[in-house]
């Protein structure tokens, strides 16, 4: 619309209202609420590629939450588009390659003298890092296991363990940052 010689943009209302969407994602799941960068309508169900903190994976949308008030979102949690055919052959195609690497991957652990058990792993969908999870809290053996899988120039490695009510997250402060559950003192 232009008056007087300035241009102006007429905003629809309901554009800039924020989307938001529940999303399970995750080997041994998660669900979290995600900001929506998808143009196309979603709906329970769908399949779409995420970024969260971890790189871009492959999740599945619970609940919509379209132009309602946004709540605090973790600006790293991000569904970025629907999944195509060929998203969801790559993530089948590394779920495989997963299977065929888990009693590897147990052999390195017990080679390691690590005491965590293997209950499943993950590549990211960019195939830039791999997910261990392991059936523990977090702790040393959680960091060791990470920089050795380095050490041994297996590239990167999240270690992600899982108790009995899911994936056990870091706290929200403090810690040396490397994910192992330590608390530094202030």
């Amino acid at each position: 619309m232009e008056i007087g010689g300035i241009v102006g943009m007429v905003t629809d209302p309901e554009e800039s209202m924020a989307r938001t969407a529940l999303i399970r994602y995750g080997a041994v799941p998660d669900v979290e609420r995600f900001r929506v960068d998808v143009d196309e309508p979603l709906s329970r169900g769908a399949r779409v590629v995420v970024r969260t903190r971890r790189g871009t994976e492959i999740g599945t949308v619970l609940e919509m939450f379209d132009g309602e008030e946004p709540t605090e979102i973790d600006p790293t949690l991000c569904a970025l588009r629907s999944a195509s055919a060929e998203d969801e052959q790559e993530w089948s195609s590394l779920q495989q390659a997963c299977q065929s690497e888990f009693d590897e991957w147990v052999g390195r652990i017990d080679h390691w003298k690590l005491e965590l058990e293997l209950i499943d792993l993950e590549w990211t969908l960019d195939r830039q890092k791999q997910i261990l999870y392991v059936l523990n809290d977090r702790g040393p053996d959680c960091t060791r296991l990470a920089i050795q899988a380095a050490a041994d120039g297996l590239g990167t490695i999240e270690v992600q363990p899982v108790g009995s009510d899911g994936p056990v997250h870091a706290p929200a402060s403090g810690g040396c940052g490397s994910g192992c559950g330590c608390h530094t003192a202030n």
